[in-house]
């Protein structure tokens, strides 16, 4: 007498949900996480005192030229707003990775760029109003022409986007990453991108110069390329280091 017999099934995972209402409930949840006391106020402070700058210097000289105020905000687009892009976009999934708490996210059955695109939207949110907004404003204050109004709030908005991925990709990267950071933003881009053709193009700060140069036509160090190639280049960038990240997230242990 012969018995059929059944073959062996495998496993079930566990049906993957809705990829948008996930995707929301992860945003908010990573946005409340970072949005730590400390961080806003500290951030909060240096927006503040970029305002604060720009009344003391349109009181000192009503008269300020363009060139002064695109001074003032290629100072702003080169240390402030990388900064702050930099204390929210490590930590937004660093710190859940530091202490083991991202295993809670990484077990759900979603494929692993959502954690990593509701983190670069995250620190979007939260540096655009507290940083860009002042900025823009401190701007108007100095100058109200709409080629320096128009080349801050397009070039922060791009350092912002740009910036926001590569600071997640380098809190999944690598621990401890503040520092790294600030090693990026201060020494590379702050001395080694001046030294050639090669060191600029790997700066984003000069494609955001470029930006606004080529909206202001003011000539500005490490601002060479096209308005075009300025907004592209940051973009790519940007996607390119999402990519890499949700890969690396895919395999990284986090337990």
């Amino acid at each position: 007498m012969s018995t059929d017999l059944a073959p062996p099934r495998s496993p079930e995972r566990p049906p993957c949900p809705a990829l948008g209402p996930v995707f929301a409930a992860e945003y908010k949840l990573l946005l409340r996480s970072v949005c730590t006391r400390g961080r806003l106020i500290a951030i909060g402070m240096l927006a503040g005192l970029s305002v604060l700058t720009a009344l003391a210097v349109k009181l000192g000289d009503p008269y300020f030229t363009l060139d002064a105020g695109v001074d003032f905000v290629n100072g702003n687009i080169a240390t402030l707003i990388p900064v702050a892009v930099l204390v929210f976009g490590v930590a937004v999934l660093g710190d859940l990775i530091d202490d083991g708490s991202l295993v809670y996210l990484w077990l759900r059955p979603v494929p692993s760029w959502i954690h990593v695109v509701a983190a670069w939207a995250a620190t979007v949110t939260i540096v655009v109003p507290l940083v860009l907004a002042p900025v823009v404003g401190a701007t108007a204050i100095i100058d109200t022409s709409p080629e320096l109004i128009g080349g801050a709030a397009l070039g922060g908005l791009v350092a912002i986007i740009a910036y926001s991925a590569l600071f997640v990709t380098l809190g999944v990267r690598f621990k401890r990453a503040l520092p790294w950071g600030l090693v990026y933003i201060l020494i590379w881009e702050g001395f080694v991108a001046s030294a050639g053709k090669t060191a600029t193009r790997l700066a984003l700060r000069s494609y955001v110069r470029s930006i606004l140069g080529s909206m202001t036509d003011m000539h500005l160090k490490l601002g060479e390329f096209s308005l075009a190639v300025g907004i592209i280049v940051p973009l790519v960038v940007a996607a390119l280091a999402l990519l890499y990240t949700s890969r690396r997230l895919a395999k990284t242990d986090v337990a």
